[in-house]
């Protein structure tokens, strides 16, 4: 009986699960196979909202198999090692898994192929980062012609769906595996229920509801940057462990806009599509140019003087800024493991254009938090806020805090939930509370600097103080070429 592993990293599904499909088609056997890699679970840029997530995907992915004939085989410790050994107990004559393209996973991936035929499919992303390059076979560095192109390319094959299979034979014998281990002790329970299962369902449900008041494809772009309202697909943490495969979730959008009744159906349907093809980009982006995994994109940001108070950054990861828009949406992340987009682009300008906070301080805070988090879509998001990134927009956007909370959470509906101290705060204050009168604080029952921090930064000043900054780095760079 031919015997191949099915090395199983961030596809925690069976259905549209190309290396699984490649792997049925190649042997009689198959051994699903998780190596919990001890390098991956002590690093900084992980949290327990995200292992606890994926400890329960990894449980439901069991569940799955069971009930097709198979069983999950769990290891622990160096994935090449512990590979190896898998090898040698079981006779297995190849490996397959989906590709992953970051550079610790190539580094890892070539190691296995030393001792193993390792098979490498799509999966990941919708398209690879080798496909979608400029006539001159060079990659895209800005998103709007990346995102032409990338329809420019798309092949029928790369919205052909797989089905789940409907029996996966397992070896003869017995295989050592260990028991998944406990979930990290979490402060609140997970918002999210994990596994495919919940992640088809979401899908189903977003591309398929047509009303306003529960999260609909073809209102996506009215509502997804509203903060207070529940208008996202919310599938990102189920696209960061492959619990729902990308390739199904845009041909899913696709049709969408195929079928729509109406140009703002359409238009709406295609927004959506094109968050995946961003996450396309920065995946394309990361492999292209590594460098940017803790480092600038643009070298001429490479010499900005950053304060890197930390007591003001305690302050930003706490949710105590003084401005209720940035923390409101930092206590969002930290109780619930995720944040709504719209405020991820506030918080993070805050940080790096307010503070004067160095961007990877910030992307590894958001790491330790989301239950999304993902590496190349979290770098391009920081870089992006920062300046420093591909985006073509110039250093000097910053967002204003108040701005954004007044265009955003008018009624400031997102601040009160998330920043209780302000619930009383009328409309005219929320975005500003410093600004209440004493006796309007009175009535709020909220005194500003005691029971809700006064800002601990003027924007305006802190504006010019970053501007300032940007010009001196660019100009240093200028003076090293």
């Amino acid at each position: 009986m031919k015997t191949v592993i099915w090395w199983i990293r961030r596809d925690l599904r069976l259905t549209d699960n190309q290396a699984l499909d490649a792997a049925l088609h190649n042997a009689e056997a198959i051994i699903p196979v998780f190596v919990l890699d001890d390098k991956i679970l002590a690093s900084d840029y992980v949290g327990n909202k995200q292992v606890a997530f994926m400890l329960a995907g990894l449980q439901a992915l069991d569940d799955a198999l069971q009930a097709r004939g198979n069983r999950l085989i769990v290891r622990r410790g160096d994935p090449v090692a512990e590979l190896r050994q898998l090898v040698e107990e079981t006779g297995a004559t190849a490996i397959y898994a989906e590709r992953a393209n970051s550079p610790y996973a190539k580094q890892r991936d070539a190691a296995v192929a030393e001792f193993a035929a390792l098979t490498l499919t799509a999966g990941i992303s919708i398209q690879e980062p080798w496909d979608v390059l400029k006539k001159d076979g060079t990659p895209y560095t800005v998103f709007t012609p990346y995102k032409k192109r990338w329809y420019a390319l798309l092949k029928p094959e790369q919205r052909a769906v797989l089905d789940a299979p409907a029996h996966i034979p397992a070896p003869d014998g017995h295989i050592e595996s260990l028991p998944l281990p406990a979930s990290p002790a979490l402060a609140q329970p997970l918002q999210y229920v994990s596994g495919a299962a919940r992640a088809q369902a979401l899908l189903t449900q977003f591309v398929a509801a047509e009303q306003r008041d529960a999260p609909a494809l073809c209102f996506y772009d009215e509502q997804r940057d509203l903060p207070s309202v529940d208008g996202t697909s919310s599938l990102s943490a189920y696209l960061r462990f492959g619990m729902l495969s990308a390739r199904q979730a845009a041909d899913a959008g696709l049709k969408r806009i195929q079928s729509a009744k109406s140009k703002a159906e359409r238009e709406n349907a295609s927004v959506w599509v094109s968050e995946l093809i961003w996450r396309d980009f920065y995946m394309s982006i990361l492999y292209h140019f590594p460098h940017v995994i803790d480092g600038n994109f643009r070298p001429d940001y490479d010499y900005i003087d950053w304060r890197n108070d930390t007591t003001e950054f305690a302050a930003w990861c706490a949710g105590k800024t003084g401005y209720p828009i940035v923390d409101a949406a930092m206590r969002q992340l930290v109780q619930t493991g995720w944040m709504h987009n719209r405020a991820r682009m506030i918080v993070a300008s805050f940080l790096v254009k307010d503070l004067l906070i160095d961007w990877r301080w910030g992307e590894k805070f958001f790491m330790q938090h989301l239950i999304d988090g993902d590496p190349a879509a979290n770098n391009g998001g920081w870089q992006w806020a920062a300046g420093t990134g591909t985006d073509a927009a110039p250093y000097f956007r910053i967002f204003n805090p108040m701005s954004q909370s007044k265009k955003f959470d008018g009624n400031g509906d997102y601040i009160r939930r998330y920043v209780p101290e302000l619930a009383n705060v009328p409309k005219k204050y929320i975005h500003a509370p410093w600004e209440m009168p004493p006796l309007e604080q009175a009535l709020a029952k909220v005194e500003i600097g005691t029971d809700y921090p006064a800002p601990i930064v003027d924007h305006k000043l802190a504006r010019l103080r970053t501007l300032d900054a940007y010009k001196a780095s660019k100009a240093v760079a200028a003076e090293k070429r």
